[in-house]
């Protein structure tokens, strides 16, 4: 049985082996780099209002599973083993990666990962004893580890073994789609430092933990524990010893962060500038004014203010606008007692997407031009060959109309305001559905997460429409470290199903590479949701397995069925609007939101 996993947006997740076409019509992923390139130099960049870093250890839980501390923190000073994404599009970025493209052979069972001769920032080598003890801490620990999903790695890994100094064989449980396993298992994997981080505290000496069970779980017990610690990110000795292209200087625990460059980073090329500095923000009109001051070098133009971007351009700045390989959706919990049993009648869900009218919000919030519609699972604006038709076309596109006729067919008596009540109870033609008792009223408790005052009026808008259909949702808003820690994953009679609907107010990052939907958190074994088909299992398996010329076949099959069952509420995807100074070159914006500093630098 498959279930479905909604993922918070993560810069490390995912990847592709492939390119793709990262750009929207007329907009670009990167600057100009004109100008001479300056040695030297600060660059500002702006956190985004909903979220800024609070944890600093490599092998995050679900609750720090974000972009603000993998892609824009962690992934600064600890290098993923495989870096997906380029300035042109989504793809394998074999420069920055530290290991060389995977081999696959044994009918693809087995896959041989080849390091570079990288250093870790105190001298010392980076080996595949380092990827060894990243595996060990993953296996032991998975239950808490935030990429992790039943069946995927490292349950699908038999054994693995560090057989040179820089070679690691991984043998796999089944013949994997070698693109798949790339883009959505190997580019989780990280290389730790094991002759620094290999103890359970501070005061005890480097070991072989890891290898035993018991010891692994004590080592992730101490680092994750010196991770909670945020006024000691800059001075714990544990996080000075990195391979990425920056070091922390210094670190607040509102999430402001200076970087330096790393002396020793082993990638393509040092960072030019001398300092990287994080601001965080608390909303996006802050961050809007400290753009049009000039206290920040790279911003983004929130959705809100598009109409006021020539402010930007007088002060010195140049819009850049792409798309990203993502999706985005509200999720439904499908265990929570009362509203549970009516997510899972699919013609509720039917009803619930109707009333989302994407196309009118881009319209009337966006001008148009700050956003693009969405209907299915694989992320639309990057010309993928996976996506279905049925995707494309939107089938349940917005229709107060068609959504009032489903309620009613089904059982449902709508007044003239106030929520529609089933009067109809049973499971039977014409009737309210399994679980659903006469007298139930169709309403909703919605939480998004604050900051941003586009979604704030996308979220009223949708509220106002489905009025219209008999379907009422209270919003509440809250921030956003609020909203991941509330709307998890639940199962069983001992956890909380409190949560009805939830917003983490970001686009999802389903994969970073030739649009399989099937990332490790989202769709697949994961259990954001609760949403549960042996149908989605099948399709997911032939998927993964699919032998070759099959693949675009069954994605497409695994596409449509995702489309029209409608687990989530898909939801429009807003482009990337970045400001970037016009004294500032070599700045790219991937569309995995994988940031990289080290190639931005000065220009005269």
């Amino acid at each position: 049985m498959a279930t479905v996993a909604g993922a918070l947006l993560l810069a490390a997740c995912g990847g592709g082996g492939r390119p793709s076409n990262a750009s929207s019509s007329g907009s670009t992923a990167s600057t100009s780099t004109s100008g001479h390139p300056e040695r030297g130099g600060t660059a500002v960049y702006a956190e985004g209002s909903q979220g800024h870093p609070n944890y600093i250890f490599p092998v995050v839980s679900s609750e720090y599973n974000s972009v603000a501390n993998q892609g824009h923190f962690i992934n600064f000073m600890w290098v993923p083993l495989y870096v997906m994404g380029t300035p042109h599009g989504a793809g394998l970025n074999e420069a920055k990666s530290i290991a060389f493209p995977p081999v696959y052979s044994n009918d693809d069972k087995t896959v041989t990962i080849r390091l570079k001769h990288w250093q870790w920032s105190d001298g010392k080598p980076v080996t595949s004893r380092d990827l060894l003890f990243f595996m060990n801490l993953v296996k032991a620990n998975k239950a808490v580890w935030g990429h992790y999903a039943p069946g995927q790695i490292p349950d699908n890994v038999v054994s693995y073994k560090a057989t040179g100094p820089y070679t690691f064989v991984m043998h796999l449980n089944a013949s994997y789609d070698p693109i798949w396993f790339t883009d959505d298992q190997l580019s989780l994997l990280m290389v730790l430092p094991q002759h620094a981080w290999d103890k359970t505290s501070k005061t005890g000496k480097v070991g072989n933990y890891d290898l035993t069970t018991a010891g692994a779980k004590a080592v992730y017990k101490f680092l994750a524990g010196q991770a909670t610690d945020l006024n000691t990110y800059a001075s714990n000795p544990l996080w000075k010893v990195v391979d990425g292209p920056w070091k922390l200087q210094s670190f607040q625990s509102d999430g402001e962060a200076v970087f330096v460059p790393n002396s020793r980073y082993s990638g393509p090329h040092k960072p030019y500038l001398s300092t990287f500095k994080e601001v965080p923000f608390t909303s996006d009109s802050a961050e809007f004014n400290s753009l049009a001051a000039g206290d920040v070098t790279v911003g983004y133009l929130p959705n809100t203010d598009i109409k006021d971007q020539s402010r930007l351009a007088a002060a010195g700045y140049h819009m850049v606008r792409s798309a990203e390989d993502y999706i985005n959706f509200l999720v439904l919990n499908f265990h929570n007692p009362v509203t549970g049993p009516l997510v899972r009648q699919l013609y509720i869900r039917e009803a619930l997407q109707r009333v989302m009218d994407e196309k009118h919000q881009i319209k009337s919030i966006l001008l148009g031009i700050g956003g693009h519609t969405d209907y299915g699972p694989v992320p639309p604006e990057m010309n993928s060959p996976y996506e279905s038709s049925v995707q494309a076309s939107g089938p349940y596109q917005f229709s107060v109309s068609a959504a009032r006729k489903l309620l009613t067919s089904h059982g449902w008596a709508i007044p003239g305001s106030g929520p529609a009540v089933c009067t109809k109870a049973g499971s039977g033609p014409g009737e309210c559905g399994a679980g659903i008792k006469k007298g139930q009223r169709l309403q909703f408790d919605l939480v998004f997460a604050t900051g941003s005052s586009y979604l704030t009026q996308e979220m009223e808008s949708y509220k106002s429409d489905a009025a219209q259909a008999g379907i009422v949702i209270s919003l509440r808003s809250t921030p956003f470290q609020s909203v991941i820690s509330t709307v998890l994953p639940c199962a069983g009679k001992s956890c909380s199903n409190s949560w009805e609907m939830g917003n983490w107010g970001i686009n999802f990052a389903w994969d970073y590479g030739d649009g399989y939907p099937l990332g490790s958190e989202i769709f697949g074994s994961g259990n954001y949701i609760n949403y549960s088909s042996k149908e989605m299992g099948n399709l997911i398996s032939a998927a993964l397995h699919a032998p070759k010329g099959k693949a675009v076949a069954a994605m497409r099959a695994y596409d449509t069925y995702l489309t029209e069952q409608l687990p989530v509420i898909w939801q429009l995807v807003t482009y990337k609007l970045q400001e970037v100074s016009n004294k500032l070159g070599g700045v790219s914006f991937y569309p995995t939101q994988y940031l990289t500093p080290e190639d931005w630098y000065r220009t005269r």
